[in-house]
């Protein structure tokens, strides 16, 4: 069965950025780290497209997917429109046991309201914005269980959690 990951660096205060097409540069050497471990390890990544235009470029070693209603006239990025379930099904056709989804609140909000978000991990980095983008934009309560807890360095934790069975 294929499992949707979806990834994210937070700040102390749970904001993914204080604006649109802020770099990461906030995050830290570790989590980093971490990020291109899992991504690899799942070996497909989706995103919205603003998240794309931060990046402003295909990660190496992965299946990069957009979420854009224009094509991304970049080597090895893919374009979709696709349902998060159909995505999903899709992926899981393709032999792909792991699905990263790493942004933005829009494309999480889509998998999370779809249903088929089974693992959260959550970096959260020493750092406050006090205003900005937070991880979720649309209401809703779904239940997840801690599953591990990892200190990637002094300050900054990464939170795995699981989806609770329904």
């Amino acid at each position: 069965m294929t499992r949707v990951l979806l990834i994210a660096a937070l700040t102390a205060d749970g904001l993914t950025a204080q604006a649109q097409h802020e770099s990461t540069d906030w995050t830290s050497a570790e989590d980093k780290k971490f990020f291109v471990q899992l991504t690899r390890r799942a070996g497909v990544i989706v995103m919205g497209a603003n998240t794309f235009r931060t990046i402003n470029r295909a990660l190496p070693g992965r299946r990069n997917i957009v979420y854009s209603h224009y094509n991304i006239d970049v080597p090895e990025v893919e374009t979709t429109q696709a349902q998060p379930k159909e995505l999903v099904t899709q992926l899981a056709k393709d032999g792909y046991e792991e699905i990263a989804v790493i942004g933005g609140s829009n494309v999480y909000d889509q998998f999370l309201q779809a249903g088929v978000v089974d693992e959260l991990y959550l970096t959260v980095e020493p750092i406050i914005f006090g205003q900005g983008l937070p991880l979720f934009k649309t209401p809703t309560r779904q239940t997840f269980r801690l599953e591990g807890v990892e200190h990637l360095n002094a300050d900054t934790v990464m939170l795995h959690y699981v989806r609770d069975a329904v």
